[in-house]
């Protein structure tokens, strides 16, 4: 169940309150997060490669094989890691919905207990009483 109109323009009124009282504290968190994470792992990632690059060609310049086995595999591994940290990090605004989305499902999930020990209440109730 999404929110209403009315619990999203609250929402929106306390997101623009903080900015006007804290825009520091809102910038910090709203770039915090699992996005943040995402992104200084690819741009690491995007470094170890220029290393592995640097490795490669050092091995060979001094024609040592194995130093440039080890520049490819660090290439390779850091490739891997910007590719799949790229493919995780959520778009821009996706971390708000995901959240909303997750507690719409946990307020669900809270109702369908509660009907379900309502009905079952009531099946207790009739079935005794008869």
């Amino acid at each position: 169940m999404p929110l209403s109109e009315h619990e999203q323009r609250m929402l929106e009124q306390m997101e623009r309150a903080l900015y006007a009282e804290d825009p520091k504290f809102a910038t910090a968190l709203e770039g915090s997060g699992l996005r943040t994470y995402t992104r200084r792992r690819v741009y690491q990632a995007v470094a170890g490669f220029l290393v592995g690059i640097a490795l490669l060609m050092a091995g060979m310049v001094a024609q040592q094989i194995w130093i440039s086995v080890v520049g490819f595999l660090v290439m390779l591994g850091c490739a891997v890691l910007a590719v799949t940290g790229w493919r995780k990090a959520p778009k821009p605004g996706e971390r708000a919905q995901q959240a909303r989305g997750h507690q719409v499902r946990a307020r669900r999930s809270m109702m369908d207990r509660i009907e379900a020990r309502w009905q079952r209440r009531r099946d207790e109730q009739q079935g005794g009483g008869h």
